[in-house]
């Protein structure tokens, strides 16, 4: 007996004993989420012995969390092998499965494609019922979705979840669950669609689901309560994300893009400079481990750049945006329009929209694609994409995608000389602004609002209006906005029965100056074309033949 522990004894030292002690520390701190040490342990015990198909998939997981996606990648391969040379295939298949996911979200198609091909293949050999039936058909999801086939993609998802119930796994009745969610929500039908989301992230706040499905759950689930403006629930759900990731501080995936969605929210509160320094931190944890979360803290830093007038450090940031993959409309022509390059905002935005047919990702550009239209003078086709609008806001139904369509009616109004019209859709939209507590759209709403006053005589209500934007605009820091209400005429013009609205009288004021039609709408931020279509309506409101006679009237009534 003496000499059999002695031998065990030596036969473990030294890579044995070494192995066993690390994998037992790499497992522990596996289970107590400290992704790092669990890497480092799990790794030194793979060089001593290589590791059994179990401990290969601890190690695998914590490369992801730590941000090693090759190693994720090459140890699930070996992973993969490992359970097939056991005589494990069902395992085997869910080594593959989750390599073909993550080749497919890093962009590549042809492995993804042959390792679920393979994974499917030995599936089809067993005949006992298990999840990864169920797994494998969650691409089939994605397939179905991205071919506009909504009905099979449900019934798909289904199907996939039924085997998740039967079977027990948490994780892929979660994932199953929330594909029927995002599939109800394209289909425009936001209360299911976000109950069934809801119900997924109840599994996830109870920490039911394995951490890698945890995090992508979250993701996704923010990712689609955003597209669909439910803003209320994005900002929960990133509260909740943000916390799991605090709990976890040397984990790396995910992380970036919590900070993303965190920049988001702030960004929409008017929290600008704590947006422009989370979207900092977001680029800094993503670079080189989630590219994707990368160029969309890029463009959400010049989004703020650009709001507040920086327009340099807004140029660098779209196209670092666009240099990794993110579409940097409609920031970009906003920028552009602001920039006084009205021709290039007009391009930009019309190439944008007509490569989209997402109809949410299409209401993302619609708004900055109708005021462009105004600057520019094409009125109609403004008119077509608020049609548009209006269409989207009443397939989704929600009050932000109605605020969005209600700014844009109302500045349609404004712009066509009905400002009685103009008010009430303006007024909806303030209102959703203030509930959902976005400052800048609620000041760029009360401007139009004052102009539309001013237009019907009710200078006091127009003075008040524009006072409570000019405060938010300088709370916020928007120069760019400040500087278009000092821009605006100031008071009650002595004599108000020429009919003309305020932009008209701007103008009118800008020509007894003797300015040129290009002058003037380089200093107003407006195109040529647009000038002279105020210029034409001054004539016939005034009824004078020429410059010279119109400015001899604005001396006359003492408009200038």
């Amino acid at each position: 007996m003496e000499r059999s522990a002695c031998t065990t004894l030596i036969s473990e030292t030294p890579a044995s004993a070494i192995m066993r002690g690390e994998l037992e520390r790499g497992r522990e701190c596996y289970a107590q989420r400290q992704w790092a040490d669990a890497y480092e342990s799990l790794s030194r015990a793979d060089q001593a012995t290589p590791l059994a198909g179990n401990d290969l998939d601890l190690l695998a997981l914590a490369a992801y969390l730590v941000g090693r996606d090759d190693e994720y990648l090459a140890t699930l391969e070996r992973a993969h092998q490992t359970y097939l040379d056991a005589g494990e295939p069902v395992r085997a298949v869910r080594c593959a499965f989750w390599l073909g996911m993550r080749l497919l979200f890093r962009g590549e198609t042809g492995r993804a494609t042959g390792w679920l091909a393979r994974a499917q293949r030995l599936l089809e050999r067993e005949t006992l019922e298990c999840p990864e039936r169920g797994y494998l058909l969650l691409p089939v999801v994605e397939q179905q979705i991205d071919a506009d086939d909504c009905d099979a993609a449900y019934a798909t998802a289904a199907s996939a979840a039924e085997i998740g119930e039967a079977c027990g796994d948490a994780d892929l009745i979660a994932c199953a669950r929330h594909q029927q969610g995002r599939i109800r929500l394209q289909q425009g039908q936001l209360e299911q669609g976000l109950a069934l989301l809801d119900e997924v992230m109840v599994a996830v706040t109870a920490a039911e689901l394995s951490p890698l499905v945890t995090g992508l759950m979250y993701c996704s689930v923010i990712r689609a309560c955003q597209e669909v403006y439910a803003f209320g629930r994005a900002g929960e759900w990133t509260a909740a994300l943000a916390r799991w990731c605090a709990e976890q501080p040397d984990m790396v995936a995910f992380t970036g893009v919590c900070r993303v969605h965190r920049a988001e929210i702030m960004q929409l509160h008017g929290a600008w400079q704590d947006a422009l320094e989370e979207a900092q931190r977001a680029r800094e944890r993503s670079q080189g481990v989630d590219q994707p979360a990368a160029a969309a803290a890029f463009y959400q830093q010049a989004e703020v750049h650009r709001l507040r007038g920086e327009l340099a450090a807004a140029e660098e940031a779209y196209r670092s945006a666009g240099h990794w993959g993110f579409d940097p409309q409609p920031g970009l022509a906003l920028m552009r329009m602001a920039q006084g390059h009205h021709d290039a905002a007009a391009a930009a935005i019309r190439r944008s929209a007509s490569a989209t047919t997402h109809r949410l990702q299409r209401a993302r550009l619609l708004p900055a694609y109708v005021e462009i239209m105004l600057a520019v003078g094409e009125m109609q086709e403004a008119r077509g994409v608020c049609r548009e609008l209006e269409e989207i806001a009443a397939i989704f139904d929600t009050d932000v995608l109605h605020a969005m369509a209600a700014q844009a009616r109302g500045a349609i109004d404004l712009a066509q000389g009905d400002p009685r019209a103009a008010l009430a859709p303006l007024r909806r939209a303030l209102d959703v602004w203030q509930l959902v507590e976005a400052p800048y759209e609620a000041a760029r709403v009360r401007v139009l609002m004052a102009m539309a006053c001013r237009s019907l005589g009710d200078y006091d209500a127009a003075e008040l209006e524009l006072g409570a934007a000019r405060a938010l605009f300088e709370q916020l820091g928007a120069e760019p906005g400040v500087a278009r209400l000092h821009a605006l005429p100031q008071g009650a013009p002595p004599d108000h029965r020429h009919g003309l609205t305020p932009r008209e009288l701007q103008v009118l004021r800008l020509v007894a100056t003797g300015k040129t039609n290009k002058a003037i709408g380089t200093e107003l931020s407006l195109s040529e074309r647009t000038i002279d279509r105020h210029v034409s309506n001054i004539y016939t409101k005034l009824d004078v033949p020429s410059r010279a006679a119109a400015t001899a009237y604005a001396y006359a009534h003492k408009l200038v």
